[in-house]
């Protein structure tokens, strides 16, 4: 949280931070590890492309990350400490999760045990319901965006998608194989998306893929329309019924989204036995260990080919101007 850090953050400046090395790539940038010079802390540095940005028409989504992570403050929640900007691009200064990607332990894994996937959707549920009651709606909940602390605790990352909505919206994003249908279809949608996404992500992580796969996005959202899912013979029977009541297509019939919230899914006879008060304090032993030697260890991260200089034309004046509340 954001009290972990050991120097006084409003006197930070850009060339206090060394980059060290990239732990991921995305499409306006990159993501890399850095350590503060005088404190010798470790953190991740968002490097965001303004041009890019803009001609991907993703300005709102940039800014709406700042405004949200502003917003929140918790311990499933990465810590975002500062953000500096200069004439080409934008910079995020993050709290760094050593453990890695959930992703990465699934995809090691193959699939979880039963109990290893409950530690990971009780922990999620628990940051969700956070989120909301916040009044933000998450959208982008994935294994990609799931990340482990150094006692393997969940921190959710990535907020680009994330808004403030006070009833409901209409945009299309997300994740194809992990969106609502309410969100394919443009009915509106609210926060039964991310309940709709939790139980795409509890089937992933029992089972070792999502539900609805296929080479195109279009092919996809069809399977998610016509809503047939199946369970291998092995799931958990209180799994299969959760991730059902979950991936109700029909938002108002959806658990998460009825009359008593997000209480329906913790008491839900597959979490039978959860201290969730235990749980939100983080006190329960984590699943998966995180194993590494100092607190700026990149073992859990990918390598990447360091980016080499690149030339980008001069922004007008007035592209400047969007990026002037970041």
């Amino acid at each position: 949280m954001k009290s972990d850090v050991k120097s006084d953050i409003s006197k930070w400046q850009l060339k206090d931070f060394e980059i060290l090395e990239t732990l991921g790539t995305g499409t306006f940038g990159r993501v890399c590890l850095c350590k503060h010079k005088t404190s010798k802390q470790y953190f991740a540095i968002k490097i965001l492309k303004k041009q890019h940005i803009i001609r991907l028409k993703q300005v709102e989504h940039v800014l709406s990350e700042k405004e949200t992570l502003s917003l929140l403050d918790s311990p499933f929640v990465v810590s975002l400490y500062k953000t500096f900007k200069d004439e080409q691009k934008l910079y995020m200064v993050m709290e760094y999760v050593v453990g890695g990607e959930l992703f990465t332990h699934l995809r090691k894994a193959g699939k979880f045990p039963n109990d290893v996937a409950k530690f990971y959707a009780a922990e999620i549920i628990t940051c969700i319901s956070y989120i909301h009651s916040n009044g933000i709606v998450y959208r982008d909940l994935k294994p990609e965006n799931v990340l482990l602390d150094n006692r393997g605790h969940i921190k959710l990352t990535d907020f680009g998608f994330a808004k403030v909505i006070k009833d409901r919206t209409w945009t299309l994003c997300g994740t194809p194989e992990y969106l609502a249908p309410e969100i394919i279809l443009s009915t509106g949608h609210g926060k039964g998306v991310d309940w709709w996404a939790l139980g795409i992500l509890i089937y992933e992580m029992l089972v070792g893929y999502p539900p609805f796969f296929h080479d195109t996005p279009f092919k996809i959202y069809e399977k998610i329309l016509q809503g047939k899912i199946e369970f291998p013979r092995f799931l958990d029977t209180s799994a299969k019924d959760l991730i059902k009541k979950l991936l109700k297509k029909d938002k108002t019939k959806r658990i998460g989204c009825l009359k008593n919230g997000v209480d329906d899914i913790k008491n839900h006879k597959w979490f039978k036995g959860v201290d969730w008060k235990i749980l939100s304090g983080r006190s329960i032993p984590t699943p998966i260990p995180v194993q590494v030697k100092s607190s700026g260890d990149s073992r859990y991260f990918e390598k990447y080919p360091e980016s080499g200089g690149y030339s980008q034309g001069k922004l007008a004046s007035e592209e400047q101007l969007l990026f002037e509340n970041f």
